[in-house]
């Protein structure tokens, strides 16, 4: 596992670089990242987490296709106070609902095995989900979520000894916070 792993981070770690540069190609590298990363994520229980990276592969070819859209109109955008409070609050009920349907129902066809982390795996998911929809429409509180989805996926993949995916959230967290400053001061030249 840990040469697939080590090839995933390799992708993800490129995408993440090119996603902070603005830089279209990000998505061709997270889409092959998030095709390992669907399997790695099954084989460590975190069932939401597969699926959210199978939602990322075809995100990827959205993310591209809108970029290539509007990269000669709007370079980002800010979706403000009230636009992120709807968000939050509906992700955290979200995440509870998800995460006790997966920690009371994983076995509903005797096919999944006991997920080690129920609730952070969904709200990982859950907010994951709005972070990256966020990205595609280059919105500038993207990277704010990826802080905290970054710093819960350390602690996930760092419980059950994927110390390499932790790693990568690591370095994700630290590329999040320099492409929220990053957009910021470009948005506040505008």
């Amino acid at each position: 596992m840990s040469i697939i792993e080590i090839i995933a981070v390799v992708f993800s770690i490129l995408y993440v670089i090119l996603a902070a540069k603005k830089n279209i190609w990000c998505w061709l590298f997270g889409a092959v990242a998030s095709a390992i990363f669907v399997y790695i994520s099954f084989v460590a229980k975190y069932y939401y987490s597969s699926l959210l990276q199978l939602f990322y592969f075809l995100m990827a070819f959205y993310g591209y296709w809108n970029w290539n859209k509007i990269k000669a109109n709007i370079p980002f955008v800010t979706w403000g106070f009230k636009l992120n409070s709807l968000l939050i609050f509906t992700g955290i009920v979200a995440s509870i609902i998800f995460g006790y349907l997966l920690d009371n129902y994983y076995d509903l066809l005797n096919y999944l095995d006991k997920s080690p982390a129920p609730y952070l795996d969904s709200f990982a998911t859950i907010f994951s989900l709005f972070a990256t929809l966020m990205v595609t429409k280059k919105v500038l509180e993207n990277w704010l979520y990826w802080i905290i989805i970054n710093i819960t996926n350390t602690y996930l993949y760092f419980t059950i000894d994927y110390k390499i995916t932790a790693g990568l959230f690591i370095f994700y967290t630290i590329i999040s916070v320099f492409g929220y400053f990053s957009w910021k001061k470009q948005l506040n030249t505008l």
